[in-house]
């Protein structure tokens, strides 16, 4: 049986928790849906921060909702190394340790002492496509992505849940080195 995912590349981003969507953007501020994302409930959002590291910044980082529990800013490898922040490969809402940013928006600032991650790459199961399959949350998989730049990626993580709809997650470093692009897809060899 083929196990053929979809893919969506993801580019940088934040998650914001409402307070520091407050301190940004003002006193009960709520964000506003750009575009919905492949994971039910979740979006764009139209707004945008700023975020400094030693060595640079990057001045529309795009917010994706909704608010959650914590902040995490998500980079590739590459936008690591730009903006002088070592973020260390972890999954996402694993920050304990990470190092922090400076986020700046209209209304004002915060400085997070930690959340910079370079998320691991990963596919959403919803629990019945897992079964299908015989995938357990947190397994290891090994993944083909095809075409004229083909590449096997290793150390996949699955993670099911009930509220995951089926989507392969990888960074921007990552698509361009296969020339992977969201709606491709891949195949689970192992």
């Amino acid at each position: 049986m083929s196990k053929v995912v979809p893919v969506g590349v993801s580019a940088r981003h934040i998650h914001l928790s409402q307070e520091h969507i407050e301190i940004l953007f003002g006193a009960g501020y709520q964000l506003t849906e750009f575009k919905p994302l492949s994971q039910p409930g979740q979006f764009a959002a139209n707004e945008t921060v700023e975020v400094v590291g030693s060595k640079g910044s990057f001045p529309k980082v795009r917010i994706l909702g909704p608010a959650r529990a914590a902040t995490q800013l998500e980079i590739s490898l590459t936008d690591s190394f730009a903006i002088g922040v070592k973020a260390p490969v972890r999954e996402s809402g694993h920050i304990e340790g990470t190092p922090g940013i400076l986020i700046k928006g209209p209304a004002g600032e915060v400085e997070v002492q930690e959340g910079v991650i370079v998320a691991a790459r990963h596919i959403h199961f919803h629990t019945s496509d897992a079964e299908k399959w015989g995938i357990n949350d947190q397994d290891k998989l090994k993944v083909r992505l095809s075409g004229e730049r083909g590449m096997v990626l290793e150390n996949v993580i699955a993670r099911v849940s009930d509220s995951f709809a089926l989507d392969m997650h990888i960074d921007t470093d990552e698509a361009n080195a296969a020339g992977a692009r969201t709606g491709d897809t891949a195949e689970i060899i192992d």
